[in-house]
């Protein structure tokens, strides 16, 4: 009678409300038969169907429902939305006098999540491998029974919605159907596995130096990142007073002749900084908080202003007049020599004088700075002693004498401006230790930076004195990190590259997201919200954690001798692939986010063993990658002289920079071997191959 009393308030139809009961379906409860009456009303709401009051056959003739709102519902059937949402009430009555009743209204539709971006960072985590492993088959599952979920809803809730414990693992995909394919082959350059045995570690920023940059770099992260964008175009702004022109147009150029400016300094030098300090800023507001800096001439800016020491707008200002002055210098250029220090001071001072030592970057890894015909001279002369040499894409001799005619404008301008003690503990590119505040602010520092070597190599050893150290370079291409992996004591730290090279094949998106997701495999705590502060993200059903159930019920004791297990071949140790014995000094392997993998076959073995000569490498797997190892593009031609030589097949030196693991390149020589053995007739054909199996032997 209550209810009819409500229900009538309004209207005087009847028959319109259907009524059932949580008994007819499951009997008399002894307890929580209003919670059994919640969870069949949800599922009627979820459905959109009224289940039936099994066993009806007719009412009370006393409830008179044929005159009420009410009816009966017998069968099952759809349950009809009017103009509004459907709604439900829940009654129920205890036995000790007790009545509830709650009202439950449908959830509105949900509307379709934008793609978000082309590239999606999938993480997963676990207490144990064992459980990490189950964790993937379950998304692998789960992804394959939803083809169509949005896939940046998946990266979404795996990041926000799951505890990270220590076993970690990740794969950057495009779409589902990449992640599908990537999860069910895992194939180690793709999927990444870690376990994190420490706390939080601390990452140093590294910002790259002239000769880094390219047409379009982090173009895709420009039209994409809000925040990057941001920056840049703050940047861009306040540069336009002291460029003449509008540095984006430059940065992401319409036309491969306005992408030439690019490298002149006057302009090279302000965009690096402003792709640099933006990336950083875009790094930072996601979580990636930097312990320490440091900065390869130009990049030595970069850190100031992220540390404090200039403001980003007198920054700004500073690196234009820098390249302006220099830009208003003669034209040299600079060559890195593969020596030690010493011996490249003792040539200069004894046969080329006019040439300055302008950087230190290793052990044996310099470059020297002077006029064009000097360093010419120099070149062929290492040519015909058989050290190879590289001449860098630089239009002016930096850090050389050629400098000097701009000192003294270029402190008289830093006097002028405020100057404050880093915040931020940063390496000093004049002495390779931290820099102090008195430094910083010294307006003849930042003069003399222009004219003293670079002593980047000292640098990464005062930064390797701190183990556990995650380098980070924040810039474009993978400069820095190569130094910093053939820096004598690599193996101790880890090296991420953050802006791909203009070789790599990822997008600009895929490659930052990488280089996340190996902070986050490392434990870097990642703020996941401000990742997606621009996007509308949804959190949906996927697997949970993949417990490991254990039964402790107490079996009978069995009757009998236990059975041992006699020793097998499979329960003996593994084989393991040894390096090579050789005569020169090898360095440990460096500690790469790829599991090690032996060489297997004699093709494998004989690319490792060229691999570990020139990387001073004692064990290398066949997934490393080269770059990861301390390669670099000098590097690589060796590599393939040294190939061509052992296997007589013509080997283009782009191969090596697209197949960087030993077991890429193995499959190229092995087709251009096949390719090469079908083209001879059947005796050149067997007797190269009785050449090349005595070289293996």
């Amino acid at each position: 009678a209550a209810l009819t009393q409500v229900f009538r308030a309004k209207t005087d139809r009847t028959g319109f409300c259907a009524l059932g009961s949580v008994k007819s379906n499951v009997g008399h409860t002894g307890a929580a038969a209003g919670m059994a009456g919640l969870i069949k009303t949800v599922y009627a709401l979820k459905h959109r169907q009224l289940p039936p009051s099994l066993h009806f056959e007719r009412p009370n003739p006393k409830l008179d429902l044929h005159s009420s709102p009410f009816y009966v519902n017998a069968r099952l059937s759809e349950w009809q939305a009017n103009s509004g949402p459907r709604r439900a009430g829940v009654s129920s009555f205890g036995i000790g006098g007790t009545n509830a009743h709650v009202v439950l209204e449908e959830a509105p539709a949900i509307e379709p999540s934008a793609a978000g971006r082309a590239a999606q960072l999938l993480v997963l985590s676990a207490r144990s491998s064992a459980a990490l492993d189950t964790a993937t088959a379950n998304l692998l599952a789960a992804l394959k029974r939803s083809p169509n979920v949005n896939l940046a809803d998946v990266a979404y809730t795996l990041q926000i919605g799951r505890q990270a414990f220590n076993q970690r693992r990740f794969v950057v995909c495009r779409d589902v159907a990449d992640a599908v394919e990537v999860l069910a082959q895992l194939p180690p350059e793709r999927v990444l596995s870690r376990s994190r045995e420490s706390g939080p570690a601390a990452v140093v920023f590294m910002f790259p130096g002239q000769g880094a940059q390219y047409p379009n770099m982090a173009r895709e992260l420009y039209a994409t990142e809000p925040k990057f964008r941001a920056t840049v175009d703050r940047c861009a702004d306040l540069l336009k007073p002291h460029l003449d022109c509008d540095l984006r147009e430059l940065l992401y150029p319409a036309t491969a002749d306005t992408a030439e400016h690019l490298n002149q300094t006057n302009l090279t030098q302000p965009a690096l900084f402003v792709i640099e300090y933006a990336l950083a800023r875009l790094l930072i507001s996601w979580g990636v908080k930097p312990a320490a800096l440091i900065g390869h001439s130009i990049g030595e800016y970069v850190a100031a202003t992220l540390a404090g020491v200039f403001s980003l707008e007198d920054a700004l200002a500073l690196v234009a007049l820098r390249g302006r002055l220099i830009g208003g210098l003669p034209t040299g250029a600079m060559l890195s020599v593969p020596l030690p220090e010493h011996q490249v001071a003792e040539l200069l001072q004894s046969e080329h004088r006019e040439l300055a030592l302008a950087a230190v970057n290793g052990p044996s890894l310099c470059v020297v700075s002077g006029p064009h015909s000097a360093i010419e001279a120099l070149a062929q002369q290492l040519d015909l002693r058989g050290v190879e040499c590289r001449r860098l894409h630089t239009s002016h001799a930096f850090h050389s004498a050629m400098m000097s005619p701009i000192l003294t404008q270029f402190a008289e301008h830093v006097s002028n401006m405020a100057r404050k003690a880093p915040k931020i503990p940063f390496i000093s590119n004049l002495t390779g230790s931290w820099i102090t505040s008195e430094q910083a602010s010294d307006p003849e520092y930042w003069a003399n930076h222009l004219r003293q070597p670079v002593r980047f190599g000292d640098g990464l050893q005062t930064l390797a004195q701190e183990s556990g150290r995650i380098l980070l370079e924040v810039g474009p291409g993978r400069t820095l990190s190569t130094l910093a992996q053939q820096s004598g004591r690599a193996g101790s730290r880890i090296v991420i590259s953050s802006l791909r090279h203009p070789q790599d094949h990822q997008s600009d998106t895929a490659f930052l997201l990488t280089a996340i997701g190996k902070l986050w495999l490392l434990g870097v705590t990642i703020n996941w919200q401000a990742l997606y502060a621009e996007e509308q993200r949804r959190r949906i059903p996927l697997p949970l954690y993949p417990f490991e159930r254990q039964r402790y019920w107490v079996e009978a004791q069995l009757q009998g001798r236990a059975v041992v297990p006699q020793a097998s071949e499979e329960l003996g140790e593994p084989e393991t692939s040894q390096p090579p014995e050789t005569t020169f000094s090898l360095h440990p392997r460096p500690d790469l986010l790829v599991d090690y993998v032996a060489p297997s076959t004699r093709l494998e073995r004989k690319i490792a063993e060229v691999w570990q000569e020139l990387l001073g490498v004692g064990q290398i797997g066949i997934h490393d990658n080269f770059f990861d190892l301390g390669g670099h593009s000098l590097m690589a031609t060796q590599v393939i002289s040294r190939l061509r030589q052992t296997f007589q097949v013509d080997l283009p030196l782009e191969r090596m920079l697209e197949t960087t693991t030993i077991a890429q390149l193995a499959a190229v020589v092995q087709d251009a071997l096949i390719a090469k053995l079908e083209a001879l007739p059947e005796e050149e054909a067997l007797a190269l191959l009785a050449t090349l199996e005595a070289e293996s032997e």
